[in-house]
């Protein structure tokens, strides 16, 4: 997951361990460091979240990309999982899930929008795409 709010972050993992105690969730909060993640990993993840807009906790912080950096980096790999886009910024999230789409992958996109919407929209989401990615392998 590329995600930098660490309130986010914090409700991500706990609508995980509620429904799913044994789900591991891997969290990068700056573009470089999830593109060199991706980069080791040796299993095909089940799903990808994908966030846009990132910021540094402090000004003295290196630049932490976007979620257009990921896309970027991900539609020179071969398509293997499902990605899941939430972002405020629709006109990024578009461009990311059209570049994404255009290159093989499974994209949708929410909007984070309302107080629950990690609780009530994202995580029923990420299980229908995670359920039927499972579906087709």
């Amino acid at each position: 997951m590329l995600e930098d709010d660490l309130d986010r972050i914090s409700r991500f993992r706990a609508i995980l361990a509620l429904h799913h105690p044994a789900a591991t969730l891997d969290v990068h909060r700056t573009a470089p460091d999830f593109i060199d993640a991706y980069s080791r990993l040796n299993r095909v993840p089940d799903l990808i979240c994908l966030d846009h807009d990132l910021f540094t906790d402090s000004p003295d912080d290196p630049d932490p990309g976007d979620g257009r950096d990921v896309a970027a980096f991900l539609v020179t790999r071969e398509p293997t999982t499902s990605t899941l886009i939430h972002s405020t910024n629709a006109a990024a999230a578009d461009s990311m899930l059209y570049s994404m789409r255009e290159h093989g992958w499974n994209v949708d996109r929410i909007a984070p929008l309302g107080e629950d919407w990690i609780e009530s929209y994202w995580f029923p989401t990420a299980q229908e795409m995670v359920a039927a990615q499972d579906g087709q392998r």
